[in-house]
């Protein structure tokens, strides 16, 4: 079923996952189109973005941010376009950045909606690499890893919708870049298309000593995405008083329980001690929502100057969301997940 100007389709939150989301975790129902009323508009969704938080939202485990309650339309940041307007500010064809959640129509007041114009250059692209995740590589970086030229930045999941610009932020700080992908063609991508110095594959049998091999002079920033073997793979070559941005943890983020194996915790703090190793967490719009100006004018001109290059995995149609969603968290997304939901 496409899009239609006659019925809402809506991915509702059918039940929590224990695990990876399958099939049965979200369900597609059809309702009819809202109404603006005073001081309302509608907006039909053109793009839905697809990112890895979505999975700690379906789970009622504590959080920074409140779980989809069962039943409710699945969250999601959007790009879309005004349909009928009753708000100033906003005029019906108005391209508009939301989070309107996995749906073709949604009434919004205008809160935490940003209009875009009539004609943006690549609208999707404020959902990728001029929005969220753009800001969430360029923050955490700069802010936290603070880079210095000649130091060795690693970065995981080198080809994804953060690790892609983190990677070619720090090229541009004159760092020597090391990424960590999935695969050997994204390791070429990483390496021909954005201009790492090296990238590993995190599937290759000799990981630890390829890894090792790239980064003779230590590791001063590792942009932290993933967990896992890639962590501890990455503890020995910390450099003292290395900065460890922590991003997403996404290898965990379908466990159902603790890790098996040795307890590593007391290996890692130690470590961490040792080194002065300096981890932060962060959420972005939380921590560096204040950055976001001085990100849009930045990121925007190194676009125009050609020096970010970014890539989009395009799905078509809303129905596919939630198999392109299982996709992305077990990595088999190639750049940014985004969903095609209608017409321009």
């Amino acid at each position: 079923m496409t899009q239609s100007e006659k019925a809402n389709r809506q991915l509702l939150l059918a039940e929590r996952p224990v695990g990876s989301p399958d099939d049965k975790t979200l369900k597609m129902v059809t309702e009819e189109i809202p109404k603006p009323g005073e001081g309302q508009m509608l907006i039909r969704t053109v793009y839905l973005s697809l990112d890895p938080y979505m999975r700690g939202r379906m789970s009622d485990a504590k959080s920074y941010a409140e779980p989809v309650a069962v039943g409710q339309v699945m969250v999601g940041g959007t790009v879309g376009r005004v349909v009928t307007s009753h708000l100033d500010g906003f005029e019906t064809g108005d391209w508009v950045l939301s989070f309107s959640g996995w749906q073709d129509y949604a009434l919004s007041d205008g809160t935490m909606v940003q209009n875009m114009g009539k004609d943006p250059i690549n609208p999707s692209w404020a959902l990728g690499v001029l929005g969220m995740p753009g800001l969430t590589a360029y923050a955490g970086l700069l802010k936290i890893g603070e880079p210095k030229a000649g130091e060795t930045v690693v970065v995981a999941a080198a080809t994804g919708a953060v690790g892609a610009q983190v990677g070619q932020i720090a090229k541009l700080q004159g760092c020597h870049v090391v990424g960590i992908a999935g695969g050997a063609e994204k390791c070429t991508y990483a390496v021909e298309a954005l201009g790492f110095d090296a990238c590993i594959d995190r599937y290759a049998d000799d990981f630890e000593a390829q890894l090792a091999a790239a980064v003779p002079a230590g590791i001063d920033v590792y942009f932290e995405n993933v967990g896992g073997k890639v962590l501890m793979a990455v503890l020995p070559l910390l450099n003292p008083k290395a900065r460890i941005p922590l991003c997403g943890v996404i290898s965990r983020y379908n466990a159902t329980g603790q890790a098996e194996g040795p307890d590593l915790s007391g290996q890692l703090m130690t470590m961490l001690l040792v080194n002065r190793v300096k981890l932060q967490g962060f959420i972005v719009f939380d921590d560096f929502g204040h950055v976001y100006p001085e990100f849009a004018s930045q990121m925007t001109e190194w676009i125009k100057l050609g020096k970010i290059k970014y890539r989009e995995h395009m799905v078509e149609g809303l129905e596919n969301a939630p198999s392109a969603f299982i996709d992305l968290l077990e990595g088999r997304n190639f750049g940014k997940m985004v969903i095609k939901v209608g017409a321009h």
